[in-house]
């Protein structure tokens, strides 16, 4: 079945050929500039003139992270100007609508996996560029479209795992983290003996839903003898039904009950910072649907925090608690740039250069999606690569599916803990929005 994202390409493709037609372009070049980007870009751009890339990223966390390079880079290359343009509320609209105008910038970003399909007509081929031989394996997968190019740069390496306050889980008296659902329960009870709310949420959020849905998924395709990929294949053909898969169909909906019944008040109506203040000021003591990059928030909030991760507890099966870790957001070179060979040209320094590699460690404090690259001072990164010696990571399955369905998603979950929606009615219109919403195919 085609989907709404096949009409927005063919919708996308036809705007612009018109305005090509009317003499619109991209940086004023045409399609012809762009057409063989990727592979000149390895050339030696023109350091004399004059060069402008305009950046359009979803990430405002690192805002302070990207401006330190882009004026690192303008003491590499001092005739390039990167203009960095950062927003979240409604950035995927904004894209769409640069796209269908004809302005699409230099550089954008969308989800990896699937959507590395969804915009390949738009990306730059960087296969045989030094910054895809940079990427860790399991990175330049998630970058990598189904014809096996290279059209993405991973933003970060990510860590999605539940995150606990130690000293609120030693109070309590529990020893370890949760590693089975009946551990868990016993973990609330305790939490809540001293008077202690379980869960900080942000289920205004829709994202965060699928941060947590993921951790589901791997289990229920581990219990049903197949990969995670093929059983969310199995779900957009419409061949899977989530009461074939029992820890769908009840656990993670017990686990999201449990949540709410278990948390911090009003879960609709906390977001991200609010979620993360809850938990950084004490007042509950897990936090759901969140990863890596809310560590510095929480120190910000109080330097001496003590957090723990660990894997959700989705079944009575302590070896499927399991942390996931991969990359889930790609930067894309437009490769009808005029700035193309430039642009690429950057990024292959930020990925192989000296002050790239400690860039992601010592800047922006993230998990370095490149090989050779030291892990930040940080608690979760150090934590998750100690649990990773002995434990397997779970399978970054939210890269199956597109961002389209993933809002879906989390927009009939909202409507199903608002209580407008049963259980059965979320779990069939899930099934329907992967469907028609799932796959760019």
């Amino acid at each position: 079945m085609k989907n709404k994202m096949v009409a927005l390409s063919l919708s996308l493709a036809m705007t612009m050929a018109l305005l090509s037609a009317c003499g619109g372009n991209n940086n004023g070049n045409g399609n012809a500039a762009g057409a063989n980007a990727g592979a000149n870009a390895s050339e030696a751009a023109d350091a004399s003139k004059p060069v402008t890339i305009n950046m359009f990223t979803a990430s405002p966390e690192y805002t302070q992270a990207f401006n330190a390079y882009i004026e690192e880079y303008k003491e590499v290359k001092p005739n390039v100007t990167i203009n960095l343009e950062i927003m979240q509320a409604d950035y995927n609209t904004v894209l769409k609508s640069k796209i269908a105008a004809g302005s699409t910038p230099d550089v954008f970003q969308t989800t990896a996996g699937g959507d590395i399909d969804t915009f390949a007509e738009y990306s730059a081929d960087l296969t045989n560029e030094p910054l895809a031989a940079a990427m860790t394996d399991a990175v330049r997968a998630n970058m990598t479209s189904a014809d096996g190019k290279v059209l993405g740069l991973p933003v970060k390496g990510n860590l999605f795992t539940l995150i606990y306050n130690k000293k609120l889980f030693a109070d309590a008296g529990i020893a370890a983290p949760p590693k089975t659902t009946a551990e868990l329960e016993d973990a609330i009870a305790k939490l809540e003996a001293k008077g202690v709310t379980p869960f900080a949420n942000a289920y205004k959020e829709w994202w965060v839903w699928k941060h947590i849905f993921q951790h589901y998924v791997d289990a229920a395709a581990q219990d049903a003898g197949q990969s995670a990929q093929d059983l969310v294949k199995a779900f957009i053909a419409g061949e899977a039904k989530f009461q074939d898969h029992p820890l769908l169909y009840n656990n993670f909906f017990s686990f999201i009950d449990t949540t709410v019944a278990h948390g911090t008040p009003k879960p609709l109506e906390r977001d991200s910072n609010a979620q993360v203040s809850d938990f950084a000021s004490g007042k509950a003591a897990i936090l759901t649907g969140k990863g890596a990059w809310d560590e510095e928030a929480i120190k910000k909030i109080t330097p001496d925090f003590e957090l723990g991760i660990a894997g959700y507890p989705v079944s009575d099966k302590a070896e499927q608690a399991q942390i996931i870790t991969g990359a889930d957001q790609a930067l894309r070179i437009n490769k009808d740039s005029a700035v193309a060979k430039e642009t690429i040209e950057f990024f292959n320094w930020l990925y192989t250069s000296d002050y790239g590699k400690g860039w992601f460690s010592s800047v922006a404090k993230v998990i370095p999606p490149i090989k050779d690259a030291p892990l930040p001072e940080l608690d979760m990164p150090k934590q998750m690569d100690e649990i990773l010696k002995t434990e397997k990571s779970g399978d970054l399955s939210v890269n199956y599916s597109l961002d389209t369905f993933h809002q879906k998603f989390g927009e009939i979950m909202q409507a199903y803990i608002g209580k407008s929606k049963t259980k059965d009615q979320a779990v069939e219109e899930i099934q329907q929005a992967w469907i028609q919403l799932g796959s760019a195919q």
